[in-house]
């Protein structure tokens, strides 16, 4: 056993009486609303009216956490579905499971939908959006910390996370310390945040560009992260990679070649930000 490394929490569920306050959920709703925030923040400086990001997220973050949800019981069914299993279980998204990919595809539905409604052109939504779900998911995957869930595989490094034996995945019961997937999924995403934001401030990006190079840069760290963990998925062996590292590669992909298309088609950014011309002032 590493003699450096990160202790897990000694619990991650605090009773304010009969009210259970789970670590998981704080770290979901924190990084909902630092998402909330910035993407506020960047609307208004887009020359949107205040206010406007917020009634979206009544759109956003419903979808997006119905689909994170989806995603994560379809790609696991057997854990709610299987023999011995209750699917009631699938309800209980306070015991964690929420698959990033479902949630950024609902929760971008959600946020057409409500675009659409209030009058608001969709790229420039989403590229206001797209880097302060970064931060919300560098705050989320603390929450995986605090379930002591998710990690990766074995080492001695000094920043190596200790788990508590009733965590350890089977075959690994007599390993103290694994990689921390947690902490190197956030740092990736603050570091990404930040490389948008200078970016931006370079190039001026729009038409869409930033919300590719959102999913351009965290599917790039993603996918090397994502062969480290050892966490048992239904889906650990499609072609000899997990199927998340697959969906990296093509979300990889499929961003690349948009940015390289917009970037030559439509460069800039948008002339305006909302569908017809209006004062955002009223």
């Amino acid at each position: 056993m590493t003699t450096l490394f990160i202790p897990s929490p000694a619990q991650g569920v605090w009773h304010l009486g009969p009210l259970p306050l789970r670590a998981y959920a704080l770290c979901i709703i924190l990084g909902i609303v630092a998402a909330v925030w910035i993407g506020e923040r960047r609307w208004i400086a887009r020359g949107g009216k205040a206010g406007e990001i917020q009634d979206l997220a009544l759109w956003c973050v419903p979808f997006g956490i119905v689909g994170g949800r989806l995603y994560h019981v379809i790609t696991d069914h057997d854990l709610y579905f299987g023999q011995g299993r209750h699917a009631v279980d699938a309800l209980k998204i306070w015991h964690g499971g929420l698959g990033i990919w479902g949630a950024i595809a609902l929760g971008a539905v959600g946020a057409i939908i409500g675009a659409r409604v209030m009058g608001l052109r969709i790229l420039p939504v989403l590229d206001s959006l797209a880097p302060g779900v970064l931060v919300a998911q560098a705050i989320g995957r603390f929450g995986n910390y605090f379930n002591q869930e998710l990690f990766g595989k074995p080492t001695d490094l000094p920043w190596a996370l200790e788990i508590d034996a009733a965590h350890r995945p089977a075959g690994y019961e007599n390993v103290a310390t694994f990689h921390p997937t947690f902490l190197y999924e956030s740092l990736w995403c603050l570091a990404a945040f930040a490389v948008i934001v200078l970016l931006e401030r370079r190039f001026g990006l729009g038409h869409g560009k930033t919300l590719a190079l959102y999913a351009l840069l965290y599917t790039a760290g993603r996918g090397w992260i994502e062969t480290l963990r050892i966490d048992p998925v239904e889906l650990h062996d499609v072609g000899g990679l997990r199927f998340n590292v697959w969906m990296s590669l093509v979300v990889f992909s499929l961003s690349a070649a948009y940015l390289v298309w917009a970037s030559v088609k439509r460069p800039g950014r948008e002339d305006g930000i909302y569908r017809t011309q209006r004062d955002a002032t009223v």
